[in-house]
């Protein structure tokens, strides 16, 4: 592909909203591999923190969005921002629920992002949208109705590889997951870990939501594994796990309703 640094009298200045440590540094690179002249102003991991940012810097030029953030879904940005400045989606959900995007005129990159599809991407921007495009008006309530239709019947095992043993580990017998580093460790209730390929944006979808609950950035446990629950400064809850953990596990202010509903239901 062709550059396009010719054709543009300023780099284009971008925002990354993506709470995947992995993830963020991988569309990093492939940003950084692209022909075109890109300036990154800061990666931003949650909704809260996205939204002031982005109504305290107007000049952003073209925003990636994850979609399923640690305090909930990127399309509440939305509602409060001013600014109309074109968003292309990463997703690791289903194929069916992508019609999402195709229903609201929205660019997306199903995760992991390849090279050729994040330039294809970027070429489609600078090519003729990035003086008039607009980011189009949202359905949130057909998005996220949607992005909730059961598509595909949820995980029932998982498979683990240990040297040249692959072992295969049942849902029920899972108490929670952990994001340790770039990582993610399967945790079974009677203390076991075993490694996932796997991120937790996709166990997210490929899980059962009435049993399965996302706590924070790096956890997501079994309704089984909530041992207790504290209140904790800040508005926040602190959860004991069974089994449990050495660090602290924390749901975030803006999620404590939701948890909370979640553990009511």
């Amino acid at each position: 592909m062709s550059s396009k640094k010719d054709h543009i009298n300023k780099a284009l200045q971008v925002l990354i909203v993506e709470d995947e440590p992995h993830a963020q540094k991988e569309l990093i690179r492939l940003l950084d591999n692209s022909p075109f002249d890109m300036v990154l102003m800061d990666c931003i991991d949650t909704v809260s923190d996205a939204i002031t940012y982005i109504n305290d810097h107007q000049e952003i030029d073209l925003m990636f969005f994850d979609i399923q953030l640690a305090d909930g879904l990127s399309f509440e940005i939305f509602q409060h921002i001013e600014s109309k400045t074109p968003v292309i989606f990463t997703t690791a959900f289903d194929e069916y629920a992508i019609q999402a995007f195709k229903v609201n005129s929205i660019d997306y990159l199903l995760k992991p992002v390849k090279q050729k599809e994040l330039n294809a991407a970027l070429d489609k921007y600078l090519s003729g949208h990035r003086q008039e495009s607009k980011t189009p008006s949202l359905n949130l309530e057909q998005i996220e109705s949607l992005l909730a239709i059961k598509s595909q019947s949820y995980k029932t095992r998982f498979i683990s590889r240990l040297g040249d043993q692959i072992l295969h580990i049942d849902v029920a017998d899972v108490s929670y997951f952990k994001a340790e580093d770039n990582t993610v460790l399967l945790v079974s209730k009677d203390n076991k870990e075993y490694f996932v390929d796997y991120a937790l944006e996709e166990l997210s979808s490929l899980l059962d939501p009435d049993a399965f609950f996302r706590l924070n950035r790096s956890f997501i446990a079994h309704i089984s594994a909530i041992d207790t629950i504290n209140k904790y400064f800040n508005s926040r809850l602190l959860i004991k796990l069974d089994p449990p953990t050495e660090e602290k596990v924390l749901v975030s202010r803006v999620k404590v309703n939701q948890f909370l509903e979640w553990i009511d239901q």
